[in-house]
Order: structure tokens, then C-alpha cells, then sequence
């Protein structure tokens, strides 16, 4: 199996931890937590800030000496609510305990405390297409370049409906030459719907010194250290997923594969 695809290690409890030495990489760290009613889960965000994310379900919780209540709405991922999240600073403390079966998705890169704990959605967070035809697919938001929320997450969600590709055209965002292109590295949290499902990934640079095709069940994690990182969704199966991205610069931006210039031109 490739090592950029990452299994989930259970299904219960914390059932992913990826972190920069884990990943050979710098900035991106992400966990996943299963849990059930009346289970709790907790952490300390040390030097980095992260984005807690309500993938599905209801939990009560507390993060950098306030009690934020009961956060989640949407019990299955594929109802396209918007989420419900918390951003928590470097050097915080959190702990979340659930109200109802439910997924937490911890995103993490470095912090450099330049900004206060907050709740961000579901209000502000609006479901809107991106693409068209079998390029379409619909985005929420979390925390990308437009919203000042953090200093160096950025975070989204991306439901891609059956037949369609996403993360297309292929495009790369892995060298630090700012306006042109940004360095950051990134993971995708991904889902399926019916859960037996499948989709698939690729991750491959222009000199084809790194190039890989991954079959993605539900509940996987990708992780793409650069190049390009393409996405397909079988007919019959809707896939979703959960993007963290973090380099040294809060921006996106990024660079075409060659084959694909034509296609971002019209």
C-alpha cells in the first residue's frame, strides 16, 4: 500500500494521528476521533493552533478556558449542512464529550499566537458549486484565505457528486514562490457515500519522480507532499472530503499540471 495512503488504525476512539515527522513534512498535523454517546475525547495544541471540526454528530466542548457548549448538527456528513467547528490557538487545552455518536477531525499546523479561540460556522459557511458538468463539485468553507481566523490553517470541505472529478484540473501548490505559486502541504480526510464505496486519488509531479493512484475507501486519509493530486468519483458513489493545508505563507496558491493548461484557459 502506498505510504501516502493512510488506513484508519480502528473504529473507535482516535482512529487517526498524522503527524509532520510522521508525514516527513513540516506543517500539516491531523487526527480523527470516533466516539459515542457520553465517550470524551481531549488534547493540548502545544506549539500549534488547530480547527476542530464536527464531521458529523453532537459534542459538548471546552477549549482554552471557556466552555463553548454543544457543537454538530448534521448526522451524516452527506447532508451537506454547513459544519460546526472551533479554532483554538497554540497552547490551548481542549476536551470534547459526545451528546450523540459523532466524528471530530482535529486539523493542526504550527501557531504563532496571532489569533483568539473562536467558533467558526455554520452561520458564514454557505454550500456553493465550483466548476461545471462533470468538473462540478460544492465547497464549505472553513477556513480558507478570505477568512482571517487563523495564522496558518487552511481548511474546507468538498462534496464531489457521483461521475465528477474534483481537485481537477490537476494543479500542484508545493514551491514557495509567492505570488506565483505557495508551498503547502495538505491532507484529505475522505468519505463515501454508500460507505462501501470507492473513489480515487492520484498524487504525481511533472518529472513523474513521484506518481501514484490510490483506491479510496471511506474513512481514509491522502496525504499529497507535492505535485498534483487529482480526485474521481465513481458513477454511484459521492465522495466527500476534508481538506487541511499549511506552509510557511496563509495563501493558495497554485500551478496547472502541463496536460491541463488548455482546460484552465477556457
Amino acid at each position: 500500500m502506498s505510504r501516502l495512503l493512510r488506513r484508519p488504525f480502528g473504529s473507535h476512539g482516535e482512529v487517526h494521528r498524522i503527524t509532520p515527522a510522521d508525514a516527513g513534512w513540516r506543517y500539516v498535523g491531523f487526527s480523527l476521533w470516533r466516539l459515542r454517546v457520553g465517550e470524551s475525547a481531549a488534547g493540548a495544541t502545544g506549539t500549534d493552533e488547530v480547527i476542530l471540526v464536527m464531521v458529523e454528530g453532537k459534542a459538548r466542548i471546552s477549549g482554552a478556558g471557556r466552555d463553548w457548549g454543544v457543537l454538530g448538527d448534521r448526522l451524516d456528513v452527506f447532508e451537506k449542512t454547513p459544519p460546526h467547528c472551533l479554532y483554538l490557538p497554540d497552547g490551548s487545552d481542549w476536551r470534547a464529550e459526545a451528546e450523540s455518536d459523532c466524528v471530530i477531525a482535529v486539523c493542526a499546523a504550527p501557531g504563532k499566537g496571532g489569533h483568539e479561540a473562536r467558533r467558526i460556522g455554520p452561520e458564514g459557511i454557505t454550500l456553493t458549486q465550483r466548476g461545471e458538468g462533470s468538473n462540478a463539485r460544492f465547497i464549505n468553507n472553513i477556513a480558507m484565505e478570505a477568512e482571517d481566523w487563523c495564522d496558518s490553517l487552511l481548511v474546507t470541505e468538498v462534496f464531489t457528486p457521483a461521475g465528477n472529478w474534483s481537485s481537477y484540473p490537476s494543479h500542484r501548490h508545493d514551491e514557495d514562490d509567492f505570488p506565483r505559486i505557495t508551498y503547502l502541504e495538505e491532507t484529505y480526510y475522505h468519505r463515501l457515500n454508500p460507505k462501501d464505496g470507492w473513489a480515487v486519488q492520484r498524487v504525481y509531479t511533472d518529472d513523474g519522480s513521484l506518481d501514484e493512484v490510490m483506491a479510496v475507501k471511506d474513512g481514509d486519509v491522502v496525504l499529497v507532499p507535492r505535485g498534483h493530486h487529482p480526485c474521481g468519483a465513481p458513477h454511484g458513489f459521492e465522495l466527500y472530503y476534508l481538506n487541511v493545508m499549511a506552509g510557511p505563507r496563509r495563501a493558495w496558491r497554485f500551478v496547472p499540471a502541463p496536460e491541463v493548461e488548455h482546460i484552465m484557459r477556457k
